[in-house]
């Protein structure tokens, strides 16, 4: 094997050095060698300004992509809910992991707020005089859990994952929304925690890119036998749809792709921001037929209400 060293960029949170370390074994077993490269992100820096106020795209990635077409870095590894649905020019998508946990993951605090709001899948709806106060940086968690909750209050909350479960500890609130993969994956998942499996994640969530230089063919060949084509496939359906609504950071649009059998099963929304309104889409097809699902079934929940709940948020900015 080549004895070049491949440079792994990265942002400096456990998580995703977790993240980074994870492709380095990869690479490892294809018989590379590989170094992390940390660089900090915008998106690390301001801690306080909610994700949808701040109503950029790719604030999580853009230092590594800079870092990148500067050729500090040969390869740079995201969370691919975080990476825009266009990448900058000259930068490719070298591989996808294989997905871990989709799911949305309720942090609470009291067994009692538990049973008083029966938090499972069974329960559909919950009393509307009831309050309650919660957690999240996420506008799409925010508006799917007022849409269920509407007396509720969502308050914001941004840090890495450490710091947001040190601030959920410490503060009144009743709990918080994490992506469990994040916990799951370096070991932070609290017990007093449940599966929200009404809740559509975002677009790719779970999943892990690897990204490198168009031209960098070294890069891209060593990549390329861990990408898995099933988790390729399906979030590139579900950011098709977030493309094709025009949403991002700001925009509360879920997209969610399943393969089972041959068949990829698709389900998809966007809500208001105060979780009022909502338009839904949901499609099942033979895998062959799988590749513009996306953009058929944004099409399809733009026609069922969802234009005028995009124009409305639009409209707001």
């Amino acid at each position: 094997m080549d004895s070049k060293v491949l440079r792994i960029g990265t942002r400096e949170s456990q998580l995703a050095v977790w993240q980074a370390n994870r492709v380095k074994e990869l690479l490892s077993q294809q018989g590379y060698s590989s170094e992390l490269v940390c660089i900090k992100s915008e998106g690390d820096i301001d801690l306080k300004t909610p994700l949808y106020e701040i109503g950029v795209q790719g604030i999580f990635t853009r230092s590594l992509d800079i870092a990148l077409l500067n050729n500090r870095i040969d390869l740079a590894v995201h969370s691919m809910k975080d990476v825009p649905t266009q990448l900058p020019k000259g930068i490719v998508q070298s591989a996808v992991l294989k997905r871990a946990s989709y799911k949305d993951l309720f942090v609470y605090k009291d067994e009692a707020f538990i049973e008083k709001w029966q938090l499972n899948s069974n329960f559909l709806n919950s009393p509307l005089q009831v309050t309650g106060s919660i957690a999240t940086s996420s506008i799409r968690r925010k508006a799917q859990w007022l849409n269920r909750y509407p007396n509720h209050t969502v308050e914001n909350l941004r840090g890495n994952v450490n710091t947001r479960l040190r601030k959920v500890a410490e503060s009144e609130w009743d709990g918080a929304i994490f992506a469990a993969a994040g916990l799951e994956r370096i070991d932070l998942r609290p017990e007093k925690s449940i599966e929200l499996d009404w809740m559509i994640p975002a677009p790719a969530q779970g999943a892990i890119v690897v990204v490198c230089r168009g031209e960098d063919v070294f890069s891209l060949e060593a990549c390329t036998p861990f990408n898995d084509a099933n988790t390729a496939l399906c979030t590139k359906i579900e950011k098709d749809f977030l493309r094709k609504l025009l949403g991002g950071c700001s925009t509360p649009i879920s997209a969610l792709a399943e393969i089972d059998n041959e068949m990829l099963y698709f389900k998809g929304n966007i809500f208001a921001v105060d979780g009022s309104e909502r338009a839904d889409v949901e499609k099942a097809v033979n895998i062959k037929d799988a590749a513009n699902l996306g953009e058929i079934a944004a099409l399809e929940v733009l026609a069922n209400g969802g234009q005028v709940i995009a124009d409305s948020i639009h409209h707001e900015r």
